[in-house]
């Protein structure tokens, strides 16, 4: 039975793609509407066209040499609307890092020329967070720069554009793992407990504070592993672990050998707030499964974060208890991961034989 040209067109992916206006696919076809002489990107937010009358070219030349001219909504010659935006959120996150106190929102959308509302969701949409939390999250980098090169914890706090010290304190020990004096002498009357323990994955680190474990780690040898936990915080106090650590240990080493069994362990997880949604939205991943970078950002409501996605999984530190091995690139393939592309193929191969 032959199929008409509705069929065959609702069957074609790059269709799906147009249906469903995925960004991904911009840059990698057009489609072009023969009843308006009009071609678009994918990810047009023009009135969805007859699939009858719709056809794919590879590129805009292409589309131009059969008669169709641009759509003037998408763009599809130049900038979308969604990098137009990313270009203008960029210029305000510059302002934010480079102003001595954190402008308003209505400041910073007046000065790149969108309404507050409009710049407002956008922003969040690219960043995922909002500017005053963006704003935060830098000051607390600042902090902790200032900290580390010696300068007093009242310096730094004044120093990186917050109002009051008591700004500061509100969120400082989630924004710098810690008191401000304690980070500021290299982690000094910290006391992390850390024991070395081999698996069919290589050598791994288990640290733990008094709240839960704050780091797992795996490498191919276990001096590099303990020298990064030493480097982060060079005056703790290190404890190698007692019987009852070790204990602990042997469990996480029996989770990452089995990693779709469950670990039911208190965790100290310390982040921004968008990369605790992120890492939230990772502990929710089956195991067995696999998303993109691109489904993950869209699951904690920011679509177009998908760069500052993939930087909140470099940023864990918490191997295979905090998922990110199960995060690919839109094609399937295995991108970076922080302990080896090769242990997050046995880690997905390991969940899937489960």
């Amino acid at each position: 039975m032959l199929m008409d040209q509705d069929q065959k067109t609702a069957l074609d992916p790059r269709w799906q793609a147009v249906m469903s206006r995925d960004r991904s696919a911009d840059g990698t076809f057009v489609y072009a509407v023969r009843t308006t002489g009009v071609y678009c990107r994918p990810s047009c937010a023009s009135r969805r066209a007859n699939p009858r009358n719709v056809g794919f070219f590879a590129s805009p030349d292409a589309a131009e040499a059969q008669g169709f001219r641009p759509c003037l909504r998408c763009n599809p010659r130049g900038q979308s609307p969604a990098q137009a935006n990313a270009v203008l959120v960029a210029a305000a996150c510059r302002m934010i890092e480079e102003a001595e106190e954190m402008p308003s929102t209505e400041d910073l959308a007046r000065r790149i020329g969108l309404s507050t509302f409009h710049f407002h969701r956008q922003f969040k949409a690219v960043t995922g967070m909002t500017p005053r939390r963006y704003g935060a999250a830098h000051r607390a980098a600042r902090v902790r720069d200032a900290l580390a090169s010696g300068a007093s914890v009242t310096a730094a706090i004044h120093e990186a554009g917050f109002g009051s010290a008591s700004r500061f304190y509100d969120g400082a020990d989630s924004a710098i793992g810690m008191a401000a004096s304690a980070f500021r002498k290299g982690g000094e009357d910290a006391v992390i407990r850390f024991a070395l323990a081999q698996s069919a994955l290589g050598a791994i680190l288990v640290a733990s504070t008094d709240r839960g474990i704050c780091a797992i780690s795996m490498g191919d040898d276990p001096e590099p592993l303990l020298a990064e936990l030493q480097d982060r915080f060079p005056k703790a106090q290190l404890i190698g672990g007692d019987d009852a650590f070790e204990a602990l240990v042997a469990r996480v080493v029996a989770f990452v050998e089995a990693p779709g069994q469950g670990l039911d362990l208190p965790l100290d997880i310390r982040g921004t707030a968008f990369q605790q949604r992120v890492w939230q939205a990772l502990r929710d991943i089956r195991a067995g499964e696999t998303v993109s970078y691109a489904e993950l950002a869209a699951r904690i409501g920011s679509p177009a974060a998908v760069r500052a996605v993939a930087g909140a999984c470099t940023a864990n530190k918490l191997a295979v208890v905090i998922p990110c091995h199960r995060v690919v690139r839109n094609d399937g393939a295995l991108s970076g991961y922080r302990w080896g592309v090769e242990r997050k193929r046995e880690l997905l191969d390991r969940e899937a034989t489960r």
